[in-house]
């Protein structure tokens, strides 16, 4: 199945859907000093920050109509006296002001082998905010799923984005083929691992009626998949065969 093509409306209802949901889990009764479990050293109040941060380094750089590589994105302790739900909040409504004002096709750095436009940051704002706010609800005990069709693009964007641009967490060294199936929206990408080089198959071309090789598969709610690759769940949180250590390659987190 070939991938979906999503548009700014897309990614900005997502964004405002998962921007309320982290809303709630921010300022809920989990406590800010909370430990998140899914991020090793973190409390909730660093949560905040941190996606603080990435919105306001967005916010600069999305609106200046260049593809020039802008200063690096600050990552800075929270200052004292801040309350970071406030920080957060006025940075996230201030990217939502960004993001739905500018064309999605904007001249615009990204990092990643892909178009040089805006449409790169509503796409990857929406996804941030999604997998830190599984992680914000993870601070309390109980996350929601990435909703299907998102968590499907979740999936796409790390295999088309994250891994081409050499931003892998998981092992380097490994080499095959691997199918995934997102049997909630019934997708299913096929990609080659070659050591550090990653290849991810057009399945326009690939008939059903082909082998593909594969050594290695993993298949489940595309919310499982995407958090898999972001490592926040195991890859045996998923039905998997094969050579499973290949998956271990395609994490980024």
């Amino acid at each position: 199945m070939s991938k979906p093509q999503l548009t700014k409306e897309f990614w900005l209802t997502a964004l405002r859907t998962e921007g309320d949901a982290l809303r709630a889990a921010l300022g809920g009764e989990t406590p800010l000093d909370a430990p998140v479990p899914t991020c090793p050293g973190w409390q909730l109040r660093d949560l905040a920050w941190h996606l603080t941060q990435v919105y306001v380094w967005v916010n600069a750089l999305v609106p200046r109509g260049v593809t020039d590589r802008p200063d690096p994105r600050p990552d800075e302790p929270l200052p004292a006296g801040v309350d970071p739900v406030v920080a957060w909040t006025d940075a996230f409504t201030e990217l939502l002001a960004t993001l739905d004002a500018v064309d999605p096709d904007l001249p615009a750095f990204n990092w990643a082998p892909q178009a040089k436009k805006a449409s790169f940051w509503h796409r990857r704002m929406a996804h941030e905010t999604a997998v830190h706010r599984w992680d914000a609800q993870m601070a309390g005990g109980l996350s929601e799923p990435i909703e299907p069709k998102l968590a499907s693009d979740g999936v796409t964007e790390v295999l088309d984005s994250w891994l081409p641009a050499g931003r892998r967490g998981g092992p380097a060294n490994r080499a095959g083929m691997i199918a995934l199936h997102a049997t909630d929206v019934d997708q299913v990408w096929y990609v080659r691992l070659r050591g550090a080089g990653v290849a991810l198959l057009d399945t326009d071309t690939l008939l059903d009626s082909d082998d593909h090789h594969e050594r290695a598969t993993a298949s489940g709610p595309a919310s499982d998949l995407v958090l898999a690759l972001f490592g926040r769940v195991a890859f045996d949180t998923l039905l998997v065969s094969g050579d499973t250590g290949l998956l271990e390659g395609l994490r980024i987190g």
